[in-house]
């Protein structure tokens, strides 16, 4: 298992008891539940600044790294649409992962990487800083959702569940069986190695968790049972270091993969400028947050804590792939400003000096830009 939208796993974990976070801590210690990419959201890469970015990533592996004492090792940028050499490099290589995971990119580009296992690469997004800046970078051959068959577990799926008593009449655990076999094998031909990753969910998925894992303990029991394959539960960081082991020679990438398409006559691409208001209030914002926590630092912080912090989350929140992109609707796009100017505020009441020194320390960032 694992997870990496910060804002939400936060949230639910201000509700739970000691006896919830010591086990969720056990699990992360184990190696059983993995935080993988571990920002505060899955952000955007081509309508956002480098710093909020990286802002953004910093907040969430902050959390992380008090709570549980590690930072994650893999990135996870699975549904932006598109990807930029900034990430690769900048929050992928220079932060530390491992690998980054993604799966928009061009659908001329997948198929000819389709037939030519280019997949996975060597991804090198710095062309100043060269080989030091490559990373693990893995493409999901179709989506980011379990492989095709009907492998969809929720409660009112249509997919088949694995029947394993022989008393009924519709027991198909040959039939399953086969079916898994069958997708990892199709996988296989377009990876190299004999490592394939099966992402087994997909957005509004686990609503009743149990369903999925009561048939995943099946087809694993009963495929491996067969012994054509081997399946197992494993993680980002399990599956790459499987591939990291095989000493495979790896196609490298350069450059971005934008333009991203996903069929002829169309492209992903009104996103770089649509809700131009909201996109200048988000840079407006990082602006004025950036300024705000240099005060902070010379004037300290108030009894109660830092000012900035609201400001901050709201920043956050708001680089996400479907907010300053300007993908979301209208009541999101209204709740995500709504957000930003509570944190304006905020960071405003804290004394009256210091919205005089906010003003220099803008008129010096102007110049500075100039």
């Amino acid at each position: 298992m694992y997870g990496w939208l910060q804002a939400f796993f936060q949230r639910w974990w201000r509700q739970q008891s000691d006896m919830i976070k010591d086990t969720v801590k056990g699990l992360v210690s184990s190696g059983r539940l993995e935080f993988i990419n571990g920002g505060m959201c899955m952000h955007d890469e081509a309508t956002v600044h480098y710093i909020d970015m990286i802002d953004q990533t910093t907040l969430g592996h902050r959390f992380i790294k008090e709570e549980f004492g590690q930072i994650p090792r893999i990135g996870w940028q699975i549904d932006p649409f598109g990807h930029s050499a900034v990430q690769a490099y900048l929050l992928g290589a220079e932060v530390g992962f491992d690998a980054l995971y993604f799966f928009r990119i061009d659908y001329q580009d997948r198929d000819t990487r389709n037939g030519t296992k280019e997949l996975e690469v060597v991804w090198r997004g710095s062309k100043t800083f060269g080989s030091s800046a490559d990373i693990f970078a893995g493409i999901f051959p179709k989506n980011y959702e379990p492989p095709p068959g009907e492998f969809y577990f929720e409660v009112d799926d249509t997919s088949p569940v694995v029947q394993d008593d022989p008393l009924l009449f519709d027991y198909n655990v040959e039939q399953r069986v086969n079916d898994f076999v069958a997708a990892a094998l199709a996988q296989a031909n377009v990876t190299r190695t004999n490592h394939i990753m099966f992402t087994m969910g997909t957005d509004f998925k686990y609503q009743y968790a149990e369903s999925w894992f009561r048939q995943m303990d099946k087809l694993i029991h009963y495929v491996n049972k067969d012994g054509r394959v081997n399946a197992l539960y494993s993680t980002p960081s399990i599956y790459t270091d499987a591939k990291f082991s095989t000493n495979e020679p790896w196609p490298l990438k350069t450059n971005d993969f934008f333009p991203y398409a996903d069929n002829p006559n169309a492209y992903w691409t009104g996103y770089f400028t649509s809700r131009p208001a909201l996109k200048r209030y988000v840079r407006m914002m990082s602006g004025y947050y950036l300024a705000a926590r240099q005060l902070e630092f010379f004037i300290g912080r108030s009894k109660s804590g830092s000012t900035t912090d609201s400001l901050g989350d709201a920043l956050a929140l708001a680089q996400h792939h479907d907010a300053v992109t300007g993908t979301e609707k209208q009541h999101v796009a209204n709740d995500y400003a709504k957000r930003l100017s509570i944190g304006y505020k905020k960071v405003t009441s804290r004394e009256n000096c210091c919205n005089s020194y906010l003003m220099i320390s803008f008129a010096i960032r102007w110049i500075d830009l100039v």
